[in-house]
């Protein structure tokens, strides 16, 4: 599990690979080296991905290897990725962190477009993301979603997607900074929202039994 508090921006350092066999990425970052043995989990972008690799030396830091089979791929967009390219990093919860954010399984529930990017005063700019139709049931206004594995507050939602603010610290520390107008992202849904609207769909149709 994560909280959406990202902690480092890493880069894509090397991949190797296909679509049809899957893919390995290296990924630079200054996460420490304890949070990196092979097995541990590291939300990239928001997916939940296994350290594959002994970790090694980088210029900066630490090199670290995950792999991508093809069914992630066909629900993200890794295979879209590029050398250089800045990914937010989180290593998974241990017990005892502090919850800053909200609960983030790291298992994306699709692929949204970043629509318009507008500054609405003091630095803070206002995103709105064109989502799947499907996702739209577990969205509302004020509550809790992941975006690239980043926990925002949804401001407005419409037919078409949702909305949130950013504080220019959150751009700062996060790859929004590399954004812009067009880019593709993933969106988790709230936990607590799919397990509502399950609920909800169960309870009407054990009415009309």
């Amino acid at each position: 599990m994560f909280t959406g508090i990202i902690t480092d921006i890493g880069r894509l350092y090397a991949i190797r690979g296909n679509a049809e066999g899957g893919f390995s990425f290296d990924i630079a970052t200054r996460l420490p080296k304890a949070d990196l043995a092979i097995g541990a989990s590291v939300a990239c972008s928001g997916v939940c991905l296994t350290v594959s690799a002994e970790v090694r030396s980088g210029d900066d830091g630490w090199i670290f290897t995950v792999d991508a089979s093809p069914e992630t791929l066909s629900v993200t967009n890794l295979g879209d990725w590029q050398v250089g390219e800045a990914i937010n990093l989180e290593a998974a919860l241990r017990v005892g962190d502090a919850l800053g954010g909200h609960w983030v399984s790291g298992h994306v529930d699709g692929v949204g477009t970043v629509r318009t990017i507008t500054t609405v005063g003091d630095g803070h700019m206002r995103w709105f993301i064109a989502c799947p139709a499907e996702l739209m049931v577990y969205i509302a206004d004020r509550g809790s979603v992941a975006v690239d594995g980043c926990s925002l507050t949804v401001t407005e939602v419409t037919s078409e997607g949702f909305a949130f603010n950013m504080i220019p610290h959150t751009r700062a520390q996060t790859s929004f900074v590399e954004r812009s107008e067009g880019a593709s992202v993933h969106i988790e849904v709230d936990i607590l929202a799919r397990y509502i609207a399950r609920w909800n769909m169960i309870n009407v149709k054990e009415k009309h039994d």
